[in-house]
């Protein structure tokens, strides 16, 4: 078929693997924004009313696992921010938590059936859209939140890591 405005031709563009490389290329980065805090600016540090640093990472962190079960099966489990009994209380257990969720994620991600991307869902019972969307907004919120994490980090006069080296 050619393309034209009306039937254009769909193309792949990542597979389902480079997707979780690309996020997980992100979370690459953001471990190491979470190395370049001092333990007790990671947990207390803010600006303009913004929650630390350690809340926007656990944050990233407790939506991961259940967006990709959410993907994977249709099932989208309750979501808890805190870490409840796992919740880290020193900057090693939170990079241990952050690698443990990493694991997890590349454990899950091959049950995703590629078709499911198109699915589209309740995700987390408040957002709607295609699986794909779901997954891309994760990866834009992480963003989103590493810029605080940066700013944070310049604040304290730390540099942060490139952003390109993910």
């Amino acid at each position: 078929m050619n393309a034209t405005m009306n039937h254009p031709v769909k193309t792949e563009i990542l597979s389902a693997n480079e997707l979780l490389e690309h996020w997980q290329g992100h979370r690459r980065l953001t471990r190491k924004a979470i190395l370049a805090f001092p333990e007790k600016e990671l947990f207390e540090f803010s600006v303009g009313g913004m929650r630390p640093f350690f809340e926007l990472v656990m944050e990233m962190a407790t939506l991961a696992v259940p967006a990709i079960e959410g993907v994977a099966t249709g099932t989208w489990p309750a979501v808890d921010h805190t870490g409840g009994a796992k919740r880290p209380k020193t900057k090693e257990e939170l990079l241990d938590f952050w690698d443990e969720v990493t694991e997890e994620m590349n454990a899950k991600w091959p049950a995703i059936d590629p078709a499911r991307f198109a699915k589209v869902e309740m995700a987390f019972g408040q957002y709607e859209g295609t699986n794909l969307s779901t997954v891309l907004y994760l990866i834009d919120n992480e963003i989103h939140h590493r810029g605080q994490g940066y700013v944070y980090l310049r604040a304290l006069g730390i540099e942060p890591p490139y952003f390109w080296e993910r």
